[in-house]
């Protein structure tokens, strides 16, 4: 039987500001745009110490699409990795097109990292900003937490959970630590300030 938990996160709008324009978030163009948001380091330490791995899941499709460079991504995931706890970074390089497995809303990424590691998925979390980081944490068997910036965008997956900041997700995250009674987990669509 599986005992390790982890919790999945999504980069951009997560760990780091997001940029937007015309409602839709966009990632840095390069480390000088990046900005740790305001929490994170705190409530990344509260997971690690909580027992919990850490992974990043991102994808990054500006790479084949020719508009960022995959040396200035890595360059990011450096920075972030050095100052955040954060035990390992999973990059999806391609666009919806390719059809892979590892990007967003597939699974793949979770799975892989499960498989690795030896994650148990039912007792682990996917936190994201948009319904592509919900779905694949779903679809992995994970609970979801969705930070909502309200982007301009349609949402097509349902979170377990709904907030407005990594600090509410891991407030969330760390009640619910051993209880695995399912009314915890029924959906909590809340409405928040």
């Amino acid at each position: 039987m599986r005992e390790v938990k982890a919790v999945f996160l999504d980069r951009d709008g997560v760990l780091n500001r997001v940029l937007v324009r015309n409602g839709k978030p966009y990632p840095p163009c390069n480390l000088s745009e990046l900005k740790i948001l305001p929490g994170v380091t705190e409530a990344l330490n509260r997971l690690h110490n909580a027992g919990f791995i850490l992974i990043v899941i991102t994808n990054q499709p500006d790479v084949v699409r020719g508009t960022q460079k995959r040396a200035v991504v890595e360059e990011i995931n450096g920075v972030l990795q050095a100052q955040l706890r954060i035990d390992e970074f999973r990059v999806c390089w391609h666009d919806d097109a390719d059809g892979c497995d590892c990007r967003k809303p597939k699974p793949g990424a979770l799975l892989q990292a499960a498989d690795k590691f030896g994650i148990d998925l039912s007792a682990s979390f996917m936190i994201g900003d948009r319904w592509r980081d919900i779905e694949a944490g779903k679809l992995a068997g994970c609970k979801t937490v969705l930070i909502d910036y309200h982007y301009a965008e349609t949402n097509h997956s349902r979170p377990h959970y709904r907030t407005s900041s990594l600090t509410g997700a891991v407030d969330w995250i760390l009640k619910r630590k051993g209880d695995s009674s399912e009314k915890l987990w029924q959906f909590e669509d809340q409405d928040f300030c």
